[in-house]
């Protein structure tokens, strides 16, 4: 009996937002396995935080055959500035529904079908990863065929690594917007983030921009679901992030948790196309 769960027929329109930077090793992997979707997203767009030409000459290669359409949103680099590419990639795409992941997000085949059945008006998606050891991912980058799945080894969180998708319907898990949120894998309603206005780009350095967004989307409203077994993805390794900026991003996370705001005063609106005047 096959395992793959059916599409409904409406689901929503997907735009799949990679964010990446100077890092094209792997967004090469994470590109064959969007091609390898069983069910594809309507486009890519790729939230390009300042990268060299390496990354841009890949993804040029890459938009000449690929199944669906490349978009490349690319901006200088003069620092971490991942809440304003991904608001500025997040303007650029046409579809009803913003699947987020990073540029070193290994998936499923399944994955863009299991965010297809997931959704749900009124509610966004915190999804989970798998972890790849650096003895995986550098086996991954030399070519070699290495079996990723939840009983391969070198990997962690192997639970997440599971594909059942029967069993997505009995997830729970937090609720808020700060325990286990990770921007590496959400979704959202496209005009949900309009409604938020997208992150905040007062928000620069790691850490805190993903879960001072999900906190304004529930002062909006809007429910945070958690999404297991059905959208599995594996996380490349990679040495961690630098930190420095945690604590001043906390303090906005505070303030929107204070003031229960719903819109951040610097974000995606400044980027959206207004339409034309009638004549």
């Amino acid at each position: 009996m096959s395992t793959v769960a059916s599409t409904p027929r409406n689901a929503p329109t997907i735009s799949l937002l990679i964010a990446t930077y100077n890092w094209p090793q792997a967004l090469s992997l994470v590109l064959a396995s969007v091609r390898a979707q069983r069910v594809p997203p309507l486009e890519v767009v790729i939230a390009d935080d300042g990268s060299r030409d390496e990354t841009r000459a890949l993804i040029e290669r890459e938009a000449q055959h690929f199944p669906v359409p490349i978009v490349h949103v690319w901006h200088e680099d003069t620092g971490f500035r991942l809440a304003a590419i991904r608001n500025k990639a997040i303007a650029q795409s046409r579809g009803d529904y913003v699947v987020q992941i990073d540029g070193d997000i290994v998936l499923h085949p399944e994955f863009i079908a299991g965010h297809a059945r997931f959704a749900r008006r009124g509610s966004y998606v915190q999804g989970s990863r798998a972890l790849l050891s650096e003895a995986v991912t550098n086996r991954l980058f030399a070519g070699d065929d290495v079996p990723v799945s939840w009983y391969a080894p070198g990997i962690t969180h192997r639970a997440n690594a599971v594909y059942a998708p029967w069993l997505s319907r009995f997830v729970n898990g937090p609720t808020g917007a700060l325990r286990r949120t990770r921007g590496c894998h959400m979704a959202f309603w496209r005009d949900d983030l309009i409604r938020v206005n997208g992150y905040d780009e007062y928000m620069e350095g790691w850490g805190r921009e993903d879960s001072e967004l999900a906190l304004r989307l529930i002062n909006a409203g809007v429910v945070r679901r958690n999404l297991k077994f059905s959208s599995v993805a594996f996380h490349l390794w990679h040495r961690l992030a630098n930190q420095d900026a945690v604590d001043r991003n906390h303090e906005r996370f505070e303030r929107a948790q204070r003031e229960r705001l719903t819109r951040a005063e610097c974000g995606l609106d400044q980027y959206l196309r207004t339409p034309e005047p009638l004549t």
